[in-house]
This record gives structure tokens, sequence and C-alpha cells, in this order.
């Protein structure tokens, strides 16, 4: 089992390796019933008897569930950049930034049809988690900037990072579309998001 990395939701990073697999199970629970009851039912009490801890191990971590699921969706970004990442060291820099952008955009898609609990928190726009400093689609297009960049051979300056965060809220918007149209994505909304993306970000990096 992975730890999650260290976020300012947590009250107390684990140490231990017996900790951390402690706060992957309670951080998989509470994936398991944001899928099964929504938001607004998950309780801390029913994530600790999903997970097999006792209460007390859920608040050794967290103060609430909304610090519970900021947690969630920080995870869900790291796991998120390691698949892109993945992905680009398969395409080995043969595809250019056509084929990054597609291992960007599969692997939201995969994510949204496959991992728990990511249809309604991601990376946290869904709900309001975290502070309104550090909006999730910045960290997203910060994140892949700094990824990127060197994939691109192109220097993280101020203009690429406004272009990935512009191209970051045009595709978080048509892929919430995609799924609101159908339960797995629509695909034509899919596809015209694709298109869309490459012709804006063909100004800047062709």
């Amino acid at each position: 089992m992975k730890p999650v990395p260290h976020t300012t939701s947590l009250r107390r990073a684990p140490v231990q390796r017996r900790s951390a697999e402690r706060l992957t199970r309670i951080l998989d629970a509470c994936a398991d019933l944001l899928d099964e009851v929504g938001y607004d039912a998950l309780s801390t009490r029913a994530v600790a008897v999903r997970a097999g801890v006792p209460i007390g191990s859920v608040y050794r971590f967290f103060g609430n569930k909304r610090a519970m699921a900021d947690a969630l969706a920080q995870r869900n970004l790291e796991r998120y950049t390691e698949r892109v990442t993945e992905r680009l060291k398969e395409a080995g820099g043969g595809g250019g930034w056509r084929a990054a952008v597609d291992a960007v955009l599969d692997e939201y898609i995969a994510m949204k049809r496959t991992a728990p609990g990511f249809s309604l928190v991601d990376f946290g726009n869904q709900i309001p988690v975290g502070s309104g400093h550090a909006e999730p689609n910045h960290r997203v297009a910060d994140r892949l900037t700094d990824l990127l960049s060197g994939y691109l051979a192109r220097e993280p300056d101020e203009d690429l990072r406004r272009t990935f965060l512009i191209a970051v809220e045009t595709a978080d918007s048509l892929v919430h579309l995609a799924f609101r149209v159908a339960p797995e994505g629509d695909e034509k909304v899919i596809e015209e998001t694709r298109e869309m993306l490459r012709a804006y970000l063909a100004r800047v990096l062709d």
C-alpha cells in the first residue's frame, strides 16, 4: 500500500508503516462510501466502521469529513500524476505534445470511470474542500505544467502556466458535461473536448 502524501488537511502525518496503511484504509473507505451514500450522508463514524479502525484513528488524522475528502482529492491528484507520467514514459516522446494531451485527457476520463469516489471529489472541485487560495484546477494545471514542460522541452514560465490553466478549466467543464449527458461519459462530447484542446494548444505548442 502507498501512503497518501502529507497534506494540510492532515492533523498528523503518518510516520510508521502501520499508521500509513491505516490512513490508506480510511481514505479507501471514504472513497467507497462517497460512491454509495454521497458527501452529505458521509460520516466519520461510517468511514471508521468500513475501514475497520477505531473512530479515534480517524480523528487522529482528520478533524472532520471535509478534511478527509480534501486528503482524498490530494491522493487522487498524486495518482493521476503517476498515471500520466507512466503514459508519457510509454510514449517515449514520439507522439509530441498531442500524445501528451491525449494522455492527460484519457487518464482523467479513466479515473472518472473507475476510481472510487472520484466522480464526486476528483481533485476537490465538486464539493467545498480545501482553501480558497488553492483552487483544485490551479493545482492540477501547475502539476501538469511542471510535468509536461520537461517532456515538451519548454520553459515552465507564466505564459505556459496560464495556457495550461485555461486548458484544464476548459477540459474540466466539458468532461463534467460529458458525464452529465451519459453515465460513462458521452464519447462525442469527449472527442469534441479533445479537438478543442488540440486547436487551442496548437497556437502555443506548434
